[in-house]
């Protein structure tokens, strides 16, 4: 019995061998294939009450119902939410004066700076989550600057000014003052909330393991995006075109032009106040850190948070070197049909379609760059 124990114990080692070159010696590695993900879409009470008892790794999309604060198993990663938008009525009385629309724009800024919490006062398009928002820093500061400070004194209260605006939303609602707010035709703004994450997958086509264009993730594509409607001229609608179809051609003699091109164009769109962002807020998804039910190492997107290949390729649990069962909730349901060409095309879908179409390159968590999926060594044969 001894020397058959030693054999099985000796041929388990010879069998491990080869898996243990493979190796822990690199601490993050690009993908740990769990070898079986379940997805299902969950209510958030039932996925905070899942969460809690470490028998949902993560919930995708959505906000738990939690009844209390969270316990110290539960962890949150935090991407770009919404964009908090402020455009004029072309009827309205504030459409003939700048200084009135920007006033108006400016007391929007300064009502979310003082609410807190839930939004973020940022009067630019380009937000610090995106990845070129270094080539924008400066122009967002002076922004702040324009519409942050306090109000002039030759400018009453808002209780004394008598303004008419639309709030779409309940975030909407808390920002604009309740003797600004109303349901009528003849409204002088209205403040509404676009989706960050739903402007990217709008415009993100998937054909054979390739997701792009990859510019629909760029701060300058969404500041047109939020914001051309609101150029009244022709002629400076027509050369805000001519530019963006310059950047999504790489038209540009290197990346110092294509930078320059990309302020321009923002610069261009924020120069007036017939429509301007005025702020973000910031999504938050929860997953389990218990041990060893829980997840050990976890990446998400800046703008899509969970709900990018990035986390379902590289997401690792506690209690598997690598492989597992990792069990992810959503908070809609499946509801789109296959696309031959782009996959499912809804949230669920696009999820899904994001841990079995296993692509050779994934987008970058933070800009608009690839990372490499799986790393191969290559010799090349001697012609």
């Amino acid at each position: 019995m001894n020397l058959r124990r030693a054999l099985i114990m000796t041929g388990a080692v010879l069998l491990l061998a080869p898996v243990a070159r493979s190796g822990h010696e690199q601490p993050v590695y690009p993908s740990y294939y769990p070898h079986e993900i379940e997805i299902a879409a969950v209510a958030p009470q039932t996925a905070a009450e899942l969460l809690g008892k470490g028998k949902l790794h993560a919930y995708v999309g959505g906000v738990p119902g939690f009844t209390a604060a969270p316990g110290k198993d539960i962890a949150a990663v935090p991407s770009l939410g919404t964009f908090v938008v402020v455009k004029i009525s072309p009827t309205s009385a504030l459409a003939k004066d700048e200084a009135s629309a920007c006033g108006l724009v400016a007391a929007v800024v300064r009502a979310l700076a003082a609410r807190g919490g839930d939004a973020v006062a940022h009067p630019y398009p380009v937000t610090p989550l995106h990845g070129d928002y270094l080539h924008h820093a400066d122009l967002a500061e002076a922004a702040k600057a324009r519409f942050g400070a306090a109000a002039p004194a030759n400018v009453p209260p808002a209780s004394q000014v008598n303004l008419k605006v639309r709030a779409e939303g309940a975030l909407a609602t808390g920002l604009v003052p309740p003797q600004w707010r109303t349901d009528r035709a003849d409204w002088d703004a209205v403040v509404g909330e676009v989706d960050a994450g739903r402007l990217v997958a709008s415009e993100t086509t998937v054909v054979n393991g390739w997701m792009g264009p990859r510019w629909a993730r760029s701060g300058w594509f969404h500041a047109h995006r939020l914001l051309a409607d609101t150029i009244a001229d022709a002629e400076a609608r027509r050369r805000l075109e001519v530019d963006v179809a310059r950047l999504q051609a790489g038209d540009a003699a290197d990346s110092t032009e294509r930078a320059n091109l990309e302020r321009d164009l923002v610069r261009r769109l924020t120069a007036g106040c017939r429509g301007a962002v005025a702020g973000y807020t910031l999504r938050q998804e929860y997953f389990n850190v218990s041990f060893s039910d829980g997840i050990e190492n976890i990446a998400y997107d800046a703008l899509e948070g969970l709900k990018a290949p990035m986390f379902v390729r590289t997401v690792k649990l506690k209690d598997f070197p690598w492989n597992g069962w990792l069990k992810l909730g959503t908070a809609a349901p499946a509801t789109a049909a296959w696309n031959p060409a782009g996959g499912f095309t809804d949230a669920f879908g696009r999820l899904m379609w994001a841990a079995i179409g296993d692509p050779a390159a994934i987008p970058s968590p933070y800009d608009h760059a690839w990372v490499l999926n799986r790393i191969s060594e290559v010799e090349a044969s001697p012609r």
